[in-house]
């Protein structure tokens, strides 16, 4: 197989038709890989994926073509998809107020030009969720930049645009409904979507895992306060507390908090799924 791209947390093989792509340990904030792994944290994020694939197979199509069909080495980590021509453009959906969100909001009054009402407050479900597209940046080649929904249009065109719009937010929607089931509120999430051969859109990369969504424990949660996160957040706020300028190289991960994250991400699959991990 021919090594395509290796990125922040998976490494892309060609393998005749189809593609392999395997997830690592590998662990990134602020667009920078630290330099110790997460143990299990590939298997997880691959096995979350899949769940989630299923579950919302009747919403968009996935990338899906064999979880099995892969080197041995790589089992459990690994899955074979289908080619993509993957569309430039970051689709978000947001339901409540955090992050970057929150601070555009209190700068700005909206989101990509989407406004909102006056007076929301940090973690603040939003009346309804909302579509929050970004640049997608190459590796290297600075951070993504927030899009209006103007500027998705102008960039794939009017057709696409409205799809881009509604499969993430369905896939939002229904993802949400599922893990409140497991005491779990999903903040935002991000989804990767491309055009298959025949031109059908189709979900690849993760699906609503802990890398690419941002999770609350719903018991904790309370508009105002930063409720207990079940996601890479927990490591954010640890490197906050740190001199680490979040710049490359970023800096070694204690063995407590290397434990502390592996047991966020193992929380987060037990919940949603009902399975034990192994």
């Amino acid at each position: 197989m021919e090594l395509l791209h290796s990125g922040k947390v998976r490494e892309v093989y060609a393998d005749k038709d189809d593609i392999v792509l395997v997830a690592s340990d590998r662990i990134s904030i602020y667009d920078v890989i630290l330099p110790t792994p997460i143990p299990d944290k590939g298997k997880i994020l691959t096995q979350l994926s899949l769940w989630w694939f299923e579950q919302l197979a009747d919403v968009v199509p996935n990338h899906i073509i064999s979880a099995t069909d892969v080197p041995e080495e790589w089992a459990g980590r690994a899955v074979r998809v289908e080619r993509l021509e993957m569309v430039m453009v970051e689709c978000i959906a947001r339901g409540y107020l955090a992050g970057s969100g929150l601070k555009t909001y209190e700068r700005d009054g909206a989101i990509c030009g989407v406004e909102l009402p006056a007076g929301l407050i940090e973690s603040s479900k939003l009346p309804e969720p909302i579509f929050t597209p970004t640049t997608k940046q190459p590796p290297g080649q600075g951070h993504d930049e927030n899009m209006t929904y103007a500027e998705v249009e102008a960039k794939v065109g009017a057709d696409l645009a409205g799809e881009l719009k509604r499969i993430t937010l369905e896939v939002y929607r229904r993802g949400s409904e599922v893990a409140e089931r497991s005491g779990i509120i999903i903040a935002d999430t991000k989804i990767e979507v491309g055009l298959s051969k025949g031109g059908r859109l189709t979900l690849g990369d993760e699906l609503l895992t802990p890398d690419s969504s941002r999770f609350w424990a719903a018991d904790e949660w309370k508009p105002g306060t930063a409720p207990r996160y079940l996601d890479k957040q927990f490591l954010r706020n640890w490197s906050a507390n740190s001199d680490w300028d979040r710049t490359h190289p970023g800096p070694e991960i204690p063995e407590d908090v290397v434990d502390a994250t592996r047991n966020v991400y193992i929380e987060v699959y037990e919940r949603l799924t009902g399975d034990k991990w192994r």
